[in-house]
């Protein structure tokens, strides 16, 4: 987005993690403000969607990525774990986009929602693999989510799309690909490799400007072909 010349507002709940963002951003000239907030907390939602309009004026694109995981088996999952999950995958996620939209979206008959997926919403693990099955519930929700609002705000001109990516290394995924390894999972991926930095921007950048103001309430896995075998 910030490549494409748009202001950006980050949020995250750690200080020192946003400050690290906006220097990266800077130093490759794109302008980047952030907000501290704690997406499953309904105070900091609402602080965070207020505080945003005030800084920008007004909110374009509303990108939902935060996300949270935890591993365990079905009949052992902890109930602390399964509302962690769902708290902030899906409940933080509609809080959000209801007050942005309500608050800046919908007066100004116009907007774009990115909501982040997953292909885990799409269909479940292959033994042996992850034991995720509250990840794999809230981001089948989100997948639900996208088709049923952007049924209810095109009227407003508003778009709201979702991606689903496959595999890409990250933070929150760096235990599963120490436990399974680099070769299992690419084993599975028709182009024989995980996502990379790249790898979503072009997706993102459709769907959040006029070149997708056609489209909504579609869901694109960006997954290597996982999805297509």
């Amino acid at each position: 987005m910030g490549e494409q010349g748009a202001r950006l507002i980050l949020s995250a709940r750690k200080s020192d993690e946003l400050r690290a963002a906006q220097a990266h951003l800077h130093a490759r000239g794109i302008t980047a403000d952030w907000i501290a907030a704690d997406g499953a907390r309904e105070d900091d939602i609402e602080r965070l969607a207020d505080e945003a309009v005030t800084k920008l004026g007004h909110v374009d694109i509303l990108v939902n990525n935060a996300g949270a995981t935890w591993g365990a088996a079905a009949e052992d999952y902890p109930l602390a774990a399964w509302d962690k999950v769902m708290n902030l995958n899906v409940r933080g996620l509609f809080l959000l986009t209801q007050r942005i939209g309500k608050h800046s979206m919908i007066p100004r008959r116009y907007g774009r929602i990115l909501n982040v997926a997953s292909i885990a919403g799409l269909f479940g693990n292959a033994p042996g693999t992850m034991e995720t099955i509250a990840y794999n519930t809230s981001k089948g929700a989100v997948v639900n989510f996208t088709r049923t609002l952007a049924g209810e705000w095109g009227r407003y001109g508003i778009t709201v799309n979702a991606l689903a990516p496959g595999f890409f290394p990250s933070k929150m995924t760096q235990g599963s690909l120490d436990r399974i390894g680099l070769d299992q999972m690419c084993s599975g991926v028709p182009l024989g490799r995980l996502g990379d930095d790249d790898d979503l921007k072009g997706a993102a950048v459709l769907f959040s400007s006029d070149a997708g103001k056609h489209i909504t309430g579609q869901v694109l896995a960006v997954d290597g072909g996982v999805t297509a075998v």
